[in-house]
């Protein structure tokens, strides 16, 4: 995959994860999480021996999963 294509699906992966955890996130954010998501999504993935299809919707389930987590364990930092 290109990295175009990496990053449009890591904005895209973002940005569905921020609307699942209730976070508005602008764009570069989005990018950020959504990259950084898609790589502890593919590791906690290959942990579990979990496969997904290398298709761009298989890459995007990947991503998004991982940046939910991303913003999961970065809640729990965080001060109210």
């Amino acid at each position: 995959m290109g990295i175009l294509a990496s990053i449009l699906i890591g904005a895209l992966a973002g940005f569905i994860a921020g609307r699942i955890m209730g976070k508005g996130m602008g764009l570069l954010i989005c990018i950020i999480v959504g990259l950084v998501g898609g790589l502890l999504g593919s590791w906690i993935f290959s942990k579990l021996g979990l496969t997904v299809s290398d298709a761009w919707w298989g890459q995007l389930l990947v991503g998004t999963a991982g940046s939910v987590v991303l913003l999961f364990i970065l809640s729990l930092f965080r001060r109210k």
